[in-house]
């Protein structure tokens, strides 16, 4: 599959990987794609991250992304649903950091023995990297661009794609973003 992956996409997954080790994480998530994305200074992934307000909202989306991981993963909409039954998420973290120490739910065990050859990329991320690929082919284009991997952390369930809706980031804005009109046709003028 990474040979249909354009230079700007190749450049994502490096540098996800890259973020990965920077953090000490046994994974490559797809919250260490998104990452990725936001580093990039050019094409069309870089454009739209720009014209939907994120490059200037970076430090936002990382606390963001962090209290998500510190919730274990479990998005707002998890915390909701577990409030409606009695369940006060917020509390449950709180005691099972004191129980067990700060950010005991992020389920990344750093300094696991790893094999060599570098981090492997977790089930969400590798089903990020699958989904690129139905995007490209959707749209009818024949190479993945970051364009895609984009469009692809918007709409897999998990707590990239909540934080990005709740900044204001849908695939049908980045669609729009990236492509023009809801049509996928670009506007004139």
């Amino acid at each position: 599959m990474f040979e249909r992956f354009t230079k700007d996409a190749r450049a994502a997954v490096r540098g996800a990987v890259e973020h990965a080790e920077r953090t000490g994480a046994g994974t490559v998530t797809e919250e260490h794609l998104l990452l990725a994305l936001l580093d990039q200074d050019s094409g069309r992934a870089s454009f739209a991250i720009t014209a939907l307000g994120l490059a200037d909202r970076r430090d936002s989306l990382a606390a963001a992304l962090a209290e998500a991981r510190r919730r274990g993963g479990m998005s707002k909409a998890d915390a909701e649903a577990l409030a409606d039954i009695g369940i006060d998420l917020a509390e449950v973290v709180s005691r099972i950091e004191e129980a067990h120490g700060e950010g005991a739910l992020r389920g990344d065990r750093g300094g696991r023995r790893r094999w060599s050859g570098g981090r492997p990329f977790a089930r969400e991320a590798k089903k990020v990297l699958e989904k690129s690929l139905r995007v490209a082919l959707g749209r009818g284009d024949r190479f993945i661009g970051g364009e895609h991997l984009l469009l692809a952390l918007t709409v897999m369930p998990g707590p990239v794609a909540d934080v990005l809706a709740d900044h204001g980031v849908t695939y049908a804005s980045a669609e729009r973003a990236l492509y023009g009109d809801a049509d996928g046709h670009r506007r004139a003028g």
